[in-house]
């Protein structure tokens, strides 16, 4: 009888690459579905207000490849914030609800994350903040999925601005000054998520929330699945958040 032990390591050897090749081939469409799924459905900008944004002769409006720049027309701007847009919304729809700030002297930079979606970006903070080189003082912050990301950045930042979102890793010892701005009818970052979150950010970090505040109304894109009914106009929304940033700002080092 034929000894059947030298063809045991040939077996396998067969088994171990069909099974790493089959993971592979696993990993490799879980990516490719990412990505895909980041260039479908993303929630485009409402005209109008994007409209008016660019007819606003206080507001410069400078669309890079990497990220947009919006920046007081006349008068230096030594503060300034890096903005990362939430997955799979158009970062230009952010422009409206972020160019009352502009108006108050806050230079805006707002990130054109790779595929739609923040976590897939790997670019440093100072990627963007290289593109105002007269600003001094940089608060980061971020929408959604884009607040995830910038507590990942946080530590690299003189201040940290979480917009509807709420941070994943822990920043509780960095002594940042941490605003967390929420909204009472947000159907995603609910009022309670970032309450249970909120010990991953320093013990005096601010928390405001903005009555009648959905998770859409952040940005200028339209309703968005999942989400509440907010019960604030866009005029308001842009009004009241620019205040409590601007206020944020103002008490910040420089």
């Amino acid at each position: 009888m034929t000894d059947p032990a030298p063809s045991r390591p040939r077996r396998i050897r067969r088994i171990l690459a069909w099974s790493f090749g089959s993971l592979g081939a696993l990993v490799v469409a879980a990516v490719l579905g990412v990505l895909v799924w980041g260039q479908v459905g993303v929630m485009a900008a409402e005209p109008e207000p994007l409209a008016a944004v660019r007819a606003d002769t206080a507001v410069t409006v400078d669309e890079q490849a990497g990220a947009i720049v919006l920046s007081p027309a006349s008068g230096s701007s030594d503060v300034g914030l890096v903005f990362i847009p939430g997955a799979k919304v158009e970062p230009i729809a952010y422009a409206a609800t972020l160019s009352g700030l502009v108006d108050d002297g806050i230079t805006v930079v707002i990130t054109r994350p790779w595929y739609n979606l923040a976590f897939l970006d790997p670019r440093p903070l100072d990627a963007f903040t290289s593109l105002a080189p007269g600003v001094r003082t940089w608060m980061l912050g971020g929408h959604s999925l884009g607040g995830v990301r910038a507590c990942q950045l946080a530590t690299d930042a003189d201040a940290l601005v979480l917009f509807a979102s709420y941070c994943a890793n822990d920043v509780s010892a960095t002594g940042l000054p941490v605003l967390s701005i929420g909204g009472s009818e947000d159907g995603l970052s609910t009022p309670a998520k970032i309450r249970d979150a909120a010990h991953l950010l320093p013990s005096d970090a601010e928390f405001v929330e903005i009555d009648g505040a959905s998770h859409a109304s952040f940005g200028a894109y339209g309703p968005q699945a999942g989400d509440g009914t907010p019960s604030i106009d866009e005029a308001e929304m842009t009004a009241r958040l620019t205040e409590i940033v601007a206020d944020f700002a103002t008490s910040l080092p420089r």
